[in-house]
């Protein structure tokens, strides 16, 4: 062409645009999985599990932040869950210190506390002792009042693939359940 178009490029549309056009329209047709527009490079999981739960308990954001990070009661909470030497016969220590570490079901579960802002938040890298070296996952406990209540909004991810369900029924039983119970 020599009115100065670019030679790609016919009636506005460049040959990028056409094939990227190609490409959305038999994705929308089903014709090519969502992966073929995906870059090779790219560095974002879409498929990783996650577990998101809002229990709500009759108790003040302080005694439930308490309970979650002072040593002696949440060695309460693991005796009333009745599993405690199931798992192991190590003692509850919890730090109350942004850095600090704790080791809780007997030390089944272990971590490290990563933000502690009093009444409000709780978020710490948590494992499983049986996972593989050096995996820990975020948990985030953000306390929300609720009158005379606290609600949870906790958030649970980056943990290994496939124990979103078992993990799930574990904070609920382990957790919630047995905070209901303590401050019944």
């Amino acid at each position: 062409m020599s009115n100065g178009k670019n030679v790609t490029q016919v009636d506005g549309i460049n040959r990028r645009q056409a094939i990227f056009g190609a490409f959305a329209a038999f994705s929308a047709l089903g014709v090519l999985g969502s992966e073929t527009l995906a870059h090779p490079t790219e560095e974002i999981s879409h498929t990783a599990e996650a577990i998101h739960q809002e229990p709500v308990f009759k108790a003040s954001r302080k005694r439930v932040y308490e309970a979650l990070t002072e040593t002696k009661q949440f060695d309460k909470l693991v005796k009333l869950s009745g599993i405690s030497d199931a798992l192991g016969t190590k003692p509850t220590q919890i730090s109350n210190e942004v850095g600090g570490t704790f080791t809780i079901f007997g030390g089944h579960i272990i971590g490290r506390q990563l933000e502690l802002l009093p009444d409000e938040r709780i978020v710490q890298a948590w494992r499983v002792v049986d996972w593989e070296p050096g995996w820990y996952s975020i948990a985030k406990f953000n306390l929300v009042e609720q009158g005379s209540d606290t609600k949870i909004v906790f958030d649970h991810t980056g943990f290994p693939k496939g124990l979103g369900e078992h993990l799930a029924s574990g904070w609920k039983e382990h957790y919630w359940d047995t905070l209901q119970k303590y401050f019944a």
